[in-house]
């Protein structure tokens, strides 16, 4: 069994899914936002920081994944995106979490099966895989989508190495 913290960075909104998977089942665990408002950047920082060390400690995640940077743009957007990015990295670390990281591509490849997903596409397939009753924010249900791939990945590595990683014809073989 695993807990699972996926993180969605934003300079102004951080959403964060949290999942528990045992075997090939997936549990929603909790999910929001973290909204930081026009505080000055160094409090919102410290906001992400403190907002994910406290759900860190509330739930015992064994596991972190984030999404990583993607060149936006503004480059003043990118630098802002990089420091939450780093202030949420930093609340996993010294909490002791590996730190997984997913490019959006990745994350919406392994949810939606289309790596050019749009937003409702990936709040929709979020609510069907965890069996949500309503449809996830945004923010939170992209955060719940890099949990889910990073299961997923997990998953998909521990089937190679079941497997003694030999693979046949593009399939995976069973030992």
């Amino acid at each position: 069994m695993a807990i699972i913290l996926g993180v969605d960075p934003g300079s102004r909104i951080t959403g964060y899914g949290i999942i528990r998977v045992e075997g090939r089942t997936t549990e929603y665990i909790d999910s929001g936002c973290i909204r930081v408002g026009e505080k000055p950047w160094a409090e919102r920082l410290q906001t992400i920081f403190h907002s994910l060390a406290l759900l860190i400690g509330e739930y015992r995640p064994e596991e972190f994944a984030i999404e990583q940077v993607f060149m936006a743009r503004n480059p003043d957007s990118a630098l802002k995106l990089g420091q939450a990015r780093g202030a949420a990295i930093v609340s996993a670390a010294n909490s002791g979490l590996p730190v997984h990281e997913y490019s959006a591509r990745q994350v919406k490849q392994s949810v939606v099966g289309n790596g050019g997903a749009d937003k409702a596409q990936v709040q929709h397939m979020v609510q069907a895989l965890l069996k949500l009753a309503r449809k996830p924010q945004a923010d939170a249900a992209d955060a719940l989508a890099i949990a889910l791939c990073h299961a997923h990945m997990n998953q998909s590595l521990a089937r190679v190495a079941g497997s003694g990683g030999r693979v046949r014809s593009g399939r995976m073989r069973h030992s």
